[in-house]
């Protein structure tokens, strides 16, 4: 073969190229179709459906928290008129008993939310706390108190906690946390209106049909709330996925970040409810107030614990969650503190007032910054799980501990005690954040706003 034929050659099989180029169709190699790449849909973040979905959260958190802020007004009524043979510490325990299962149980359900069983959950919780609710209605004995209000309304509760915050959580980008704050609020606002039926029917109706009230109460907000939530909902979780989330991590036991925010949460939260249990019995025992006057002053902590609560979230939204977290705990022990000197009714009223907006934000504000405790998101939902659980100890022995402090022979100095109990594990609370906060600055590697 000639030199001359060989550039032929090559020529032909250039010119074959070229023709495939500029006319595919005529190419003898066969082709394969190809699907073009579907871009991901964005992120849902707000809307009319959204939104709706926090209505529906609100009404939610209305009865499960707004339920255990209103134990106030049945512990001063347990311990002065329907069960004056229990001490104060033993009738504590039905509600602190309830708000631990409410936690605790909601970390089981985490994941049950993330398989698609929110639907379930939702039905069998809201259900099951009403049917309580009207079974305590019928309950003379403290036993029975504790078994219906204690352990059946707190395991329902558990339910429908934080699948309702993962539902919005998941609804929202942009506009997450004002969304949670706003979903929080349900609490207190609950919480007013269950001491308003309270003190409004308790002598009117008797214990029973004002327990009932309060049940039928709950199954309409159930049913508007309901809706809200399903309707048209494509983020109830994925059931067909069958993911399955890590409950435990070990490693977490090595993590000083962790154990900070751990320790920091289990100080603050054995306080936090031992004022908005125990004002009430205060109030008429040791300032001679009337049963109407003493939950007046728990209403009046409830709605301040409102405004404190969105003024703390855009607060964060600003400077960064830590500071506001860390004024809120340490400002809430030193009013417990100053509980002390309490001599009167405006007096009292303005530490409930006080108090309330202060220890307000110690709710929604350390979610927000667990993401940067825990940066990993493969075990973040173990963790946080992790840290709930040792909160649901401290929620539950907290009040207890604070009813037993009390002496009984009358007169303010009997209530010292709990007044110094709650304030300086809640300082104490705080600073243990100030040792979060520079872990976090040093070992996170994160600004100072965070």
């Amino acid at each position: 073969m000639t030199r001359h034929d060989l550039e032929d050659g090559k020529d032909t099989e250039m010119e074959k190229i070229n023709d495939t180029a500029k006319n595919p169709t005529n190419s003898t190699i066969e082709k394969v179709p190809v699907t073009p790449a579907t871009p991901p849909a964005p992120v849902a973040d707000g809307g009319v459906r959204a939104w709706l979905q926090v209505a529906g959260s609100f009404l939610v958190f209305s009865n499960l928290w707004g339920f255990v802020f209103a134990f106030g007004s049945f512990q001063s009524f347990y311990t002065l008129d329907y069960l004056p043979s229990e001490s104060a510490s033993d009738i504590a325990w039905i509600g602190t008993i309830g708000t631990g299962l409410l936690i605790f149980v909601g970390i089981l359900s985490g994941p049950l939310f993330d398989l698609g069983y929110f639907r379930s959950m939702l039905i069998i919780g809201g259900v099951g706390e009403t049917l309580a609710m009207f079974l305590l209605s019928l309950c003379t004995k403290y036993w029975q108190i504790l078994l219906t209000q204690g352990i059946m309304v707190g395991l329902f509760n558990g339910l429908l906690y934080l699948p309702g915050l993962a539902l919005v959580g998941r609804s929202f980008k942009k506009h997450r946390s004002m969304a949670m704050a706003i979903t929080t609020c349900g609490a207190p606002t609950g919480g007013i209106i269950y001491t308003l039926l309270f003190q409004q029917l308790i002598g009117k109706l008797g214990f029973a049909w004002t327990v009932r009230t309060m049940a039928f109460f709950m199954l309409g907000t159930y049913a508007i709330s309901f809706p809200l939530q399903l309707w048209g909902a494509s983020n109830l979780g994925d059931l067909a996925s069958g993911t399955k989330r890590k409950m435990f991590d070990p490693t977490a036991l090595r993590d000083l970040p962790f154990w900070s925010y751990s320790f920091a949460n289990f100080f603050i939260f054995t306080g936090y409810m031992v004022p908005f249990i125990y004002l009430g019995a205060y109030g008429q025992t040791e300032l001679g107030l009337t049963q109407t006057q003493s939950l007046n002053v728990l209403i009046a902590a409830q709605a301040a614990s409102i405004a404190g609560r969105l003024i703390a979230g855009y607060t964060a939204s600003k400077v960064g969650v830590m500071l506001p977290w860390i004024t809120a705990a340490i400002s809430s022990g030193v009013f417990c503190i100053a509980w002390i000197g309490i001599k009167s009714e405006s007096s009292l009223i303005a530490f409930a007032c006080l108090f309330g907006a202060f220890s307000g934000p110690l709710i929604p504000l350390p979610p927000a910054v667990f993401s940067l405790v825990c940066p990993d998101q493969t075990v973040f939902g173990a963790r946080l799980g992790m840290a709930q659980a040792i909160g649901s100890v401290a929620s539950l022995i907290g009040a207890p501990i604070a009813g037993a402090l009390p002496g009984k022979g009358g007169g303010r100095d009997s209530y010292l005690g709990l007044q110094l109990f709650s304030g300086l594990v809640m300082i104490f609370g705080g600073c243990q954040l100030v040792v979060l906060y520079m872990l976090l600055l040093r070992k996170r590697e994160v600004g100072k706003l965070i």
